[in-house]
């Protein structure tokens, strides 16, 4: 036995140190750790189970019979972060360049069944070359049964990826099917073709950053969550949006002990936030205001600024935000804006995360770019999102609410649990400016002194309309607050919603806006 044992552990150290030193010596040579060290570095020290250490392809040709590494290019395994139960696999670009074959997908497939079984989150490292072409089709077919697995667990358990290096062809769309998407600056690609198939097709030459990479991703497309300066970085960012999280939407989100006081006055509020709607400032400034201690973790920073997603705590229990964001285009709602927050919406809502919205919206965007790019569809997908959504929903209106804007903004009138209002708030079709000259056109222009006449209709449509006392008065909000109570009033509110029992109907699913 003690024989046996010795091969057994020359065995395990043969597959973790690998049979080619020159592949882990490029591999370091771009400073990217090895999967192992990945790992380490994710989880809780000495927490990590390793699966299918020796595993191996079973494939035949193109050179293929002359190499079976163990473990065949990828780690899977749990551990704990936080002392909470995590599934993790990662790409060994050593290996084959990280390519998935059948035996490789196999082992993701099983740990995902895993995932899925016992409700804990998955957190994919990704550095490979997609599909591996000397398998062919079955490499193919591994992906196809990765994707399966991505929709059948979303909204079950948390899927986090991260991007480590390349994600190319059909490896994009397991990433894409997650829940949040990190990236590491420098080091990760993402692209269904590459540079060179690019520039041979379509005559354009551009690098792997620019088709790809992390500023694309973080800025242009949306289809990273966060981008990180560095691996450290980019997983210590990732333990903190797990703390966030619940283990699977049968659980409720993890809570702290909360040391902000829930009584707190937010006095600060009435500084940050001017009266004159058209006076810009920083939302993220309203948010640290009110949340625990001003911590708070925004999602998709980058991309559509004019809207901020973060998920912070109040009492110690997560909570997901959206606001306007007047200080990027007036906090207009346009095409990006729109989806960012409807997926956000939508990600709080499966996994049991309260919703508050915070109001200061002038309307959609206009022009014929937004109206040919599908507004009224993409735009559809934020409505859609929260007249769906089943978790506890609490609007503060601060300012100005127009239009159509106002009703996509988790009003009252689709299913927003409580609605609050500061004094500063102006909720109506339009602007008092713009209402004045549709409404009394006739009489602006058969008047001798317009300007004047113009000024007094303003005031008028201002003191019948644009208050929330109005909106009051007809139940459309809840109550008109002081903006310094806006903390203790969204924890009292989220406090009793926390029981919230929502009733759906039978239905196989909608038909959302895609």
């Amino acid at each position: 036995m003690a024989s046996l044992t010795e091969e057994l552990h020359a065995r395990r150290a043969a597959a973790h140190f690998g049979s080619d030193p020159d592949a882990e010596r490029r591999h370091l040579a771009k400073g990217k750790l090895l999967a192992r060290q990945r790992i380490e570095q994710l989880l809780d020290p000495g927490t990590f189970t390793e699966l299918g250490v020796f595993a191996e392809h079973r494939a035949s040709g193109f050179g293929m019979e002359d190499s079976h590494p163990a473990g065949d290019g990828v780690v899977t395994g749990w551990g704990e972060i936080e002392g909470r139960k995590v599934f993790v696999f990662a790409h060994d670009a050593r290996v084959r360049g990280g390519a998935l074959g059948a035996a490789f997908a196999g082992k993701i497939h099983q740990l995902l069944d895993f995932a899925d079984s016992v409700g804990a989150p998955v957190v994919g490292l990704n550095d490979g070359g997609g599909a591996r072409i000397q398998e062919g089709i079955d490499a193919l077919a591994g992906f196809g049964r990765l994707f399966a697995r991505n929709v059948r667990s979303s909204g079950v358990v948390p899927q986090i990826s991260v991007i480590l290096g390349s994600c190319a062809g059909g490896a994009v769309y397991s990433p894409a099917l997650t829940d949040f998407t990190f990236m590491v600056e420098g080091m990760a690609n993402m692209f269904i073709t590459g540079p060179d198939v690019v520039q041979a097709v379509t005559g354009e030459k551009v690098s792997h950053e620019e088709l790809g990479g992390s500023r694309t991703h973080g800025g242009r497309t949306g289809v990273a969550s966060f981008v990180s300066p560095d691996e450290e970085t980019c997983f210590d960012s990732v333990r903190e949006l797990l703390s966030y999280l619940p283990a699977n939407n049968h659980e409720l989100p993890p809570s702290t002990e909360p040391f902000d006081d829930p009584d707190r006055s937010c006095e600060e509020l009435l500084k940050l936030v001017p009266v004159d709607d058209r006076t810009p400032y920083d939302i993220r400034s309203v948010i640290g205001e009110i949340v625990d201690d001003g911590d708070f973790l925004e999602i998709q920073e980058s991309w559509a600024p004019n809207i901020v997603c973060a998920l912070a705590r109040l009492d110690g229990n997560p909570v997901g935000i959206v606001g306007n964001q007047p200080a990027v285009l007036a906090g207009v709602l346009d095409i990006d804006s729109s989806e960012k927050a409807a997926r956000f919406v939508r990600t709080c809502d499966a996994f049991g995360i309260p919703l508050v919205t915070l109001v200061d919206v002038p309307g959609f965007m206009p022009g014929t770019e937004q109206e040919h790019n599908a507004i009224i569809r993409r735009g559809a997908k934020l409505l859609y999102a929260y007249c769906e959504a089943t978790v506890p929903r609490v609007q503060i209106i601060m300012r100005k609410a127009f239009g159509g804007a106002y009703i996509v903004m988790d009003s009252k009138s689709i299913g927003a649990d409580l609605s609050f209002a500061w004094p500063s708030n102006q909720t109506a079709v339009m602007g008092a400016d713009g209402a004045a000259n549709i409404i009394f056109r006739k009489q602006l222009k058969a008047s001798p002194e317009p300007q004047a006449l113009r000024e007094t209709l303003v005031a008028d449509y201002t003191d019948q309309l644009l208050n929330p006392y109005v909106a009051a008065r007809r139940g459309h909000v809840d109550d008109v607050i002081d903006p310094a109570d806006t903390r203790r009033v969204l924890i009292k509110s989220l406090e009793m919603l926390r029981s919230k029992r929502p009733v759906q109907p039978v239905r196989k699913h909608g038909n959302e806006p895609l």
